[in-house]
């Protein structure tokens, strides 16, 4: 029996690429469905409002730009904007196109599979619903990782996770507070909790590198400025390396003056922001560029940091600095300068367990009243896997992934047709302006079923020879970079034990990677089989 089609699509997520995703279907005509476990929009937007929750792109980018009229009508109130700000800027793009209309909120996506001409999406609650299409708008940030520590049941304090932060926040005026983690989450709370806590104990397995963000209002003026700017400053970012107007400097970091070279990374360092990683071309790809950038980051750490043995602890010793993500702040190094704040290394003494009282390492036992678990994400493919879509034959996603994923631009998945990812592995993802990257990717995904529509085609899937030609080409480009050498980044899943060591986003730049996409669909979609049943 052929089941009953609610849609003509079905989205699942209303993050910034979900939203699109329903706005841009149902501009073009088709019937959409949007799922969404949260009760309202905004993605990952909505969960990650722990303390310091910021933007490290320049809100003016980090924006859409598909509507003229929504640029004029929001008016971004600082540089980079934190979440409250965001969700309200997404919520307000929800109201201005009508689009809560399409979507059932509070709805948790636990299986999805195609057959008899759709996907039927089963959620938690026992409910299916079909469409011959899926966009899978899940989020590269948003299956959270909750560490497999022995005894994390029986802490008997307050336990608290970044990326599934509680809608009120917590009190921690007087309290002992354990804060486990410090990637971007970890590095943007610190300062805060340490201003609000009694105590805080900053557990650090892999030290980052972080960019103190000069953020502030933007001015009357600027925002003025802003406005009549906004073509040529889209203009500038359509098919720029990572979506953004900011390019690198004109010359090679190895071919410049010691004083030419020392003032342009100083300027991006007062710019603050992920764009330090992107100072010199050659920063991520030869390591003696890679160098220079990182002693002078470092020089600046233990600038801040008062005690050389805690400045030491703090500084990377595992990667070329640009090689994870960048990480950006508001006075994390400086937290560790006030009397209760204790950085532990963990590299030195590893949590042995999680006790109903604190954390023991191997070294002492820390008393917290409350523990933070700053632990990210299963990223880039975590929030697809839980789901495990079933194509037609039976073959899970799981099982096409299981030595990695491999895609088709990012978009589609051999033996999974009529559903695409957006923002996931192959794609470049979180290497990328993510605004403008779903832009372009839902747009490509649009098109293509407007296409499939028009000629009467049921079922779009990628060849296996196609998208592993892709994944191929994906891995050529990170071995171009430095990327791969920062083992531990969870660009490469080794956060999460068991997952295979393979990096993820595309470093070719979003430029190139736009390209490939326009070439895809004027070759009428060459590397897809258009099916007609």
């Amino acid at each position: 029996m052929i089941p009953k089609m609610e849609a003509d699509v079905i989205v699942i997520g209303a993050g910034f690429a979900g939203l699109y995703a329903v706005h841009r279907a149902a501009s073009a005509g088709l019937s959409v469905l949007g799922l969404e476990a949260a009760p309202d929009v905004g993605g990952t937007w909505y969960w990650n409002r722990y303390p310091g929750a910021r933007c490290d792109v320049e809100s003016v980018d980090y924006s859409y730009s598909f509507d003229e009229g929504l640029q004029q009508s929001w008016t971004w109130s600082e540089r980079f904007a934190a979440q409250p700000e965001i969700l309200a800027y997404l919520g307000h793009v929800a109201d201005r196109f009508d689009l809560r209309r399409h979507y059932r909120f509070g709805v948790d996506v636990v299986g999805a599979a195609f057959g008899q001409g759709g996907w039927r999406v089963r959620t938690k609650d026992g409910q299916t619903y079909a469409a011959p299409f899926l966009i899978c708008a899940t989020g590269c940030l948003s299956a959270v990782n909750r560490p497999d520590i022995p005894g994390v049941d029986d802490f008997a304090g307050e336990a608290y996770f970044t990326a599934a932060w509680p809608r009120e926040d917590p009190d921690l005026r007087g309290k002992r507070v354990g804060l486990i983690g410090t990637g971007s989450s970890g590095i943007q709370a610190v300062p805060i909790v340490a201003a609000q806590a009694d105590r805080l104990v900053v557990f650090q397995r892999s030290a980052n590198y972080s960019i103190p963000m000069p953020n502030r209002p933007w001015t009357p003026e600027e925002q003025r400025q802003i406005r009549e700017q906004y073509p040529e400053r889209r203009r500038a970012s359509a098919y720029a390396a990572a979506g953004t107007p900011h390019g690198t400097y004109h010359k090679k970091a190895v071919d410049t003056d010691p004083r030419e070279r020392a003032e342009a990374l100083w300027r991006r360092w007062r710019e603050g922001g992920v764009l330090f990683a992107k100072t010199f071309p050659d920063q991520n790809s030869d390591l003696a560029a890679n160098h220079i950038a990182r002693e002078f980051a470092e020089e600046r750490i233990r600038e801040i940091v008062a005690d050389p043995v805690v400045a030491a602890d703090l500084i990377p010793v595992d990667h070329p600095i640009g090689t994870k993500r960048i990480c950006t702040d508001g006075g994390y190094y400086a937290a560790f300068n006030r009397d209760n704040v204790t950085l532990v290394n963990l590299r030195r003494e590893p949590i042995e367990a999680i006790t109903a009282g604190g954390v023991r390492t191997g070294a002492a036992t820390y008393p917290c009243d409350v523990l933070i678990f700053a632990t990210g994400f299963d990223a880039l493919t975590g929030a697809l896997t839980r789901i495990d879509p079933a194509g037609p034959g039976g073959v899970r996603l799981r099982d096409i992934w299981a030595d990695g994923p491999v895609t088709f631009l990012g978009l589609m998945v051999p033996g999974l047709p009529n559903m695409f990812t957006i923002s996931g592995p192959g794609s470049p993802s979180v290497l990328a302006n993510m605004v403008l990257h779903a832009e372009v990717q839902v747009d490509w995904v649009i098109d293509l079923i407007l296409t499939a529509r028009r000629l009467g085609v049921t079922e779009v899937e990628p060849r296996r020879d196609a998208a592993d030609a892709w994944t191929d080409h994906v891995a050529t480009a990170a071995e171009r970079t430095l990327f791969p050498k920062a083992a531990s980044s969870w660009y490469l899943g080794a956060n999460i034990a068991g997952k295979k060591r393979v990096f993820m986003p595309y470093a070719g730049g979003f430029g190139t990677y736009r390209r490939h996409c326009d070439e895809v669909a004027r070759q009428d979609y060459a590397g897809l089989v258009l099916t007609t049943r």
